[in-house]
């Protein structure tokens, strides 16, 4: 029998009371955190506004079910930054939010410390409301999966009470069906034609009936008759806001429409009402009118209680976002470690989808956040926190463990830097903490709180004297911070960082900015036993030695090849566009038939690349998105002051080196010798 592995899964139970009862965790040893689901999580929203108006600033973390859609989609050497930006947006599109930690800090004159509140949100996209919008979707990546059960992630407390979410779009959108309901239903009622025998032997019968039980209203019968249509559908007599009504029950969406059309022909006194109560039951009521301002009145109320019940749904259904709003709202300083992905997320999923361009998403996630700072930022760029982290890993764990070690360790400790160290307590359920143990690493509200931490330290090596700090001195707004604020990491391997406030990104310290994009071809579907090196020599047997700077694999389908200049991109893409045109020795005998052969061979320049990596799809073989995609080869423009007859003469002509024509020419040579030999 195939044995799995089993996931170890925490009971919700467990995270329940961890949360209730903090202070008997603490005591117990484990890290005071409060762990939110939506059975707690109205009540945690109360508090967690006090918390994040009185906070100096709040930190984040987020855990996902993925990463890269593709290994092509990873970080890439040869990734501008708009490409980088177009990979961060797949990945933030494609994969879903499962934990959210929210930890603001605020400092306490009174005890010389930051009191921390830690959040642990289960979040999960869940359908909330009736109407039929795209069902939610996600990817999960299974090396993040086996991460996060590997650190005892509770997927069933995130599945079963994660807390649902709308962002600000879908619930325009929410909103704007709601609106769009009514009109719908006439509209539906005026295109129905009733051709079907049943339906008209339906509408007959219900004509008779309406009719009957009007009358019975109308002479005062001490008794008005409901209506019996079959073994399911009925109608029993009641009020609806204070007038005689029928309410309908049993019959199809197909019948209602069949009533609405026999109300709107035969009686101008009888109004059809669909309604929705509170816990989405729909009801359907046929209600009698006196005169025609009465019949105003009711479809008036009427439609302003659909509206009241639609906007509490819609408000129900915001869920988790309400923490977003109030993060942004507030317009708190954000602190996150390596967190351009998380932003992206958070705009994702609480805000609306991602814009085109990083320019654009940079413009308005600046409205919404306009103070963030990285910590992985801080202790790379500065130069007395990069030399105190010994140039060793600026991970989360190995910062924290560097620069917040625990309480005790100061007291004893020679470090003159420990013994200066910030003081850090713990507030969960109104029980403070000040001793406190270390919590489970990639659990978002514990990495939120040791982000918020190692913020907390880096301030106090810049030269931040919380002791004198103020509740009214705005923490983002300080001088010794502004180099830091609003700059990410688009790709931290390559040093990429990004300015929020510009939309500029430093492309100089690029090991590839030294070369330029256009300098770039694209290469793919080609032989698979080809390595880069023999590519490399395809192409400077053709195009000179030193014609290529290097070529680099994205996956085992395409390389990216590097060139001298922009000049021998032009002939590269011209040159095999010439040659899978011409069958003859040329093609067999050309350096670069090695690359062509098979024909499918596909080559543009970086803009293909951008192309391609714009597009939702995501192929594993980048060959494959390329032809799923579309894209096609192509060769460059004119190069700048080529005239026509130039470009003419150069389109005309076969460019091949002089080896290759050497070896043409030998080719031919050696058929005629072995001609004359024949015929003598």
């Amino acid at each position: 029998m195939r044995r799995h592995k089993r996931w170890p899964l925490r009971p919700l139970a467990s995270a329940l009371a961890r949360s209730r009862f903090c202070s008997s965790a603490a005591a117990a040893g484990a890290f005071p955190l409060k762990h939110v689901t939506r059975s707690n999580f109205e009540m945690t929203l109360n508090d967690l506004r006090s918390h994040v108006k009185a906070a100096d600033f709040v930190a984040i973390d987020l855990e996902m079910t993925g990463v890269t859609s593709a290994p092509w989609r990873d970080s890439l050497e040869f990734d501008r930054y708009d490409v980088r930006y177009l990979k961060v947006k797949d990945s933030a599109e494609k994969f879903a939010v499962v934990q959210f930690g929210v930890c603001p800090f605020r400092w306490d004159s009174r005890t010389q410390s930051f009191v921390s509140h830690p959040h642990n949100f289960f979040v999960f996209p869940r359908q909330e409301l009736t109407f039929d919008p795209p069902a939610h979707e996600f990817l999960c990546q299974t090396t993040s999966m086996d991460f996060l059960a590997k650190y005892q992630f509770d997927f069933n407390a995130c599945i079963h009470e994660g807390i649902s979410y709308l962002s600000r779009r879908q619930e325009e959108e929410a909103s704007k069906r709601y609106d769009e309901e009514s009109v719908d239903s006439v509209v539906e009622t005026e295109d129905l034609k009733l051709v079907r025998l049943a339906d008209l032997l339906f509408s007959e019968r219900m004509k008779k009936r309406f009719n009957e039980w009007r009358s019975a209203l109308l002479h005062g019968s001490s008794e008005s008759p409901g209506i019996s249509s079959g073994s399911t559908e009925s109608a029993e007599t009641v009020f609806y806001h204070m007038r005689p009504a029928l309410s309908l029950q049993g019959f199809t969406s197909h019948q209602l429409r069949v009533i609405k059309l026999v109300l709107r022909k035969h009686f101008g006194d009888l109004v059809y009402i669909h309604t929705n109560d509170k816990s989405s039951c729909s009801k359907d009521f046929v209600v009698y009118t006196d005169s025609e301002s009465d019949k105003e009145n009711l479809m008036k109320e009427a439609k302003d209680e659909r509206k009241r019940v639609a906007e509490r749904k819609i408000q129900s259904a915001i869920g988790f976002r309400q923490v977003i709003d109030l993060l942004s709202s507030e317009k708190k300083l954000i602190v996150g470690h390596n967190c351009f992905l998380d932003i992206a997320h958070v705009y994702s999923k609480f805000v609306g989808p991602l814009p085109s361009t990083a320019e654009k998403f940079v413009a308005s996630i600046h409205d919404h956040f306009p103070y963030i700072v990285d910590t992985k930022i801080l202790l790379n760029v500065n130069p007395m926190l990069h030399q105190r982290m010994k140039k060793s890993s600026t991970s989360l764990s190995s910062a924290f463990s560097l620069l917040c070690p625990q309480i005790e360790l100061s007291s004893r400790s020679s470090d003159s830097i420990l013994q200066q160290r910030v003081k850090i307590d713990v507030e969960v359920d109104n029980v403070r903490c000040s001793n406190w143990n270390a919590g489970g690493k990639h659990e978002a509200g514990y990495d939120a709180f040791m982000t918020g931490c190692i913020f907390a330290q880096a301030c106090s090596h810049l030269g931040f004297d919380f002791k004198h700090h103020s509740e009214s001195e705005n923490l983002a707004q300080n001088e010794k911070l502004d180099k830091y604020i609003n700059r990410l990491y688009l790709s931290w391997t390559r040093g990429d960082i990004i300015d929020l406030r510009t939309s500029n990104s430093n492309a100089e310290n690029w090991r590839v900015s030294n070369s330029k994009y256009e300098n770039i071809v694209l290469i793919w579907n080609f032989p698979q036993k080809l390595k880069a090196r023999e590519i490399k020599e395809c192409i400077c047997k053709a195009l000179g030695s030193t014609s290529v700077t290097s070529v680099y694999h994205l996956d085992n389908t395409a390389v990216f090849v590097l060139f001298k200049n922009s000049e021998l991109v032009s002939n590269f893409l011209k040159l095999k566009q010439q040659l899978e045109s011409d069958d003859g020795p040329v093609r067999i005998l050309h350096p670069l038939s090695k690359i062509l052969k098979g024909g499918n061979t596909g080559a543009a320049d970086y803009d293909a690349y951008k192309e391609i990596c714009s597009s939702h799809i995501s192929k594993i073989l980048f060959a494959d998105q390329a032809e799923t995609v579309g894209v096609k080869s192509r060769t460059r423009p004119n190069p700048k002051g080529e005239t026509s007859l130039e470009t003419e003469r150069r389109e005309n002509m076969v460019a091949v080196t002089d080896k290759a024509s050497d070896l043409i020419d030998a080719f031919l040579a050696n058929r005629v010798d072995v001609k004359v030999a024949r015929t003598n």
